[in-house]
């Protein structure tokens, strides 16, 4: 008897211990402040910058541009029968890059990896980079090949060192997007930087031995003293196969996929170029940021873009200078004629001090600096796709996380409700996955693939908080009424004969809806 009674006083201990720990992980998961009295890791500066009347802002404008009154009609449906209304998609773009696909050593990881397109991304960013994407002249990477394959991955210790990590073929990665309905989006066509975007063979194929040699005698400094004529009668070869290089290249994206993709970035971070006003119309050579570029590239990029690509596909820009000069630069592309429907804007806190900084209450990334960043370049009148952030975890422990949680959930309402906003893709998904200079722990996730604090915030926005499920009745006039988030829907409800009926449609303006009759 004392052994039988030992031994349930043990069993009990041993359970409530087991749900002990089962609260601590659960609490940890959902441990995300939303105020200054649910949260213990921010300043309570912080927090009166994002105070209850911000939060109060935030809410009404989410409720006013993110949401619509649907208008549904079933005939022979009682007043007061219940109508099941569930959403299954989001209108607003939840995206990530997809850089790492079958890249991350495991079979688990990888499968854990692409569960997330389609749960918790709509949308997936396409490594079209040109530089690891042709090696070599006119060997462009679409296909598969071993080096692409998991097998390959998963017996690579250092894979980071690898010339195509985080730049996998597209073939397989667009097949598997488009398996899952995800929307595709191809980053970049067009970007001036040598290091990041240019393959090797660029200059050395198709530069003059003459000309290297005045390069490199005058020196980048020299070179850049020289007006655009005198360069291009110093050095006329060199730009010239530029220009012709970026429109073959634009021309071989297009022929190759047609409307597979739903968006392009066509030029990346030409902003800059434009505001020191080295962009001429007329001129033959640009003395970019980057180095030597074919004069206006961004407006002769996006007029071969919009002829060689159908109509349908839609033709963004990508920027990181998020101010007036970028969206005077969209202004005068559009009113040049070129096709621009979207505008990309970068936010990145790659440094782990930002994020301290942002803790401690001081003035980075504020809710008065990010809308008047918005109303800047809202300024140009296109949807904005804010299509690259990173938010640091200023630390590999669990106030660091939890900081970057806090962070990730007010920026995201934040965006989520600015009128102009279509989209936000977040950048390194996994830890350890960024390119080089960019932090270790900026992910949602460990290299392992665990889920961080920061993954449960955007999951309970973005499939819980952000989509509407609810049951409405039929009203007298026989409709059914009522706002939800914009995005496609389910609808159920039983017919006369108590037979259970199902309809489907999309709710993006108000008064969208359907009219079911038998």
């Amino acid at each position: 008897m004392k052994r039988l009674l030992l031994f349930s006083c043990l069993l009990i201990f041993f359970l409530n211990n087991l749900v002990a720990q089962k609260s601590f992980v659960v609490n940890q998961r959902g441990r995300i402040g939303t105020s200054a009295e649910t949260d213990d890791v921010m300043s309570r500066t912080y927090w009166e910058l994002w105070n209850p009347e911000v939060q109060s802002m935030i809410d009404r404008d989410i409720e006013k541009y993110r949401k619509a009154d649907a208008i549904l009609q079933i005939e022979d449906l009682p007043v007061g029968s219940e109508v099941k209304v569930e959403q299954i998609s989001h209108n607003f773009i939840f995206g990530a890059h997809i850089f790492n696909f079958n890249q991350l050593g495991t079979a688990e990881r990888n499968k854990r990896y692409k569960e997330l397109y389609g749960t918790l991304f709509n949308s997936a960013t396409i490594a079209f980079y040109w530089k690891p994407f042709e090696m070599q002249p006119n060997r462009l990477r679409f296909r598969e090949e071993y080096w692409d394959t998991e097998e390959y991955w998963n017996n690579l210790s250092e894979p980071e060192l690898e010339p195509h990590w985080r730049r996998p073929a597209t073939d397989p990665v667009i097949e598997f997007c488009e398996s899952k309905g995800i929307r595709l989006h191809g980053h970049t066509i067009i970007w001036g930087t040598r290091k990041w975007q240019h393959p090797e063979w660029l200059f050395e194929h198709f530069c003059p031995v003459e000309e290297k040699e005045k390069i490199n005698e005058l020196g980048q400094e020299k070179l850049y003293e020289l007006t655009p004529a005198q360069i291009e009668e110093l050095i006329p070869t060199y730009t010239g196969e530029l220009n012709r290089l970026f429109k073959k290249r634009i021309v071989d994206l297009a022929n190759y996929y047609k409307d597979r993709l739903n968006s392009w970035d066509v030029v990346n971070e030409s902003a800059t170029d434009y505001g020191l006003g080295r962009m001429v119309p007329g001129d033959k050579i640009c003395k970019s940021r980057y180095g030597l570029m074919p004069g206006d590239y961004t407006f002769e990029s996006f007029k071969t873009a919009n002829s060689a690509f159908p109509s349908g596909v839609l033709m963004n820009i990508n920027d990181y200078k998020n101010d007036e000069v970028y969206a005077n630069q969209v202004l005068d592309l559009l009113d040049r004629g070129c096709k621009i429907d979207i505008m990309g804007s970068q936010m990145h806190l790659f440094n782990p001090q930002q994020c301290l900084d942002i803790a401690a209450g001081k003035s980075i990334e504020t809710p008065e600096i990010v809308w008047n960043r918005m109303a800047a370049i809202s300024k140009a009148g296109l949807p904005i796709h804010l299509s690259e952030i990173t938010i640091t975890s200023p630390g590999d422990d669990e106030v660091g996380r939890e900081i970057q949680a806090v962070i990730t959930r007010n920026l995201y309402r934040l965006w989520f409700s600015i009128e102009k906003m279509m989209g936000i893709t977040w950048w390194n998904v996994v830890d350890g996955c960024g390119a080089p200079g960019e932090p270790t722990i900026s992910g949602l996730f460990t290299r392992n693939m665990e889920p961080k604090p920061s993954y449960y915030a955007l999951n309970k926005l973005i499939n819980e908080e952000w989509k509407t499920h609810k049951t409405v009745k039929v009203k007298e006039d026989g409709t059914i009424n009522f706002r939800g988030f914009k995005g496609g829907y389910v609808v159920t409800w039983k017919d006369k004969n108590g037979n259970e009926q199902k309809a489907e449609f999309y709710l993006k303006k108000d008064g969208d809806g359907f009219y079911s009759f038998p």
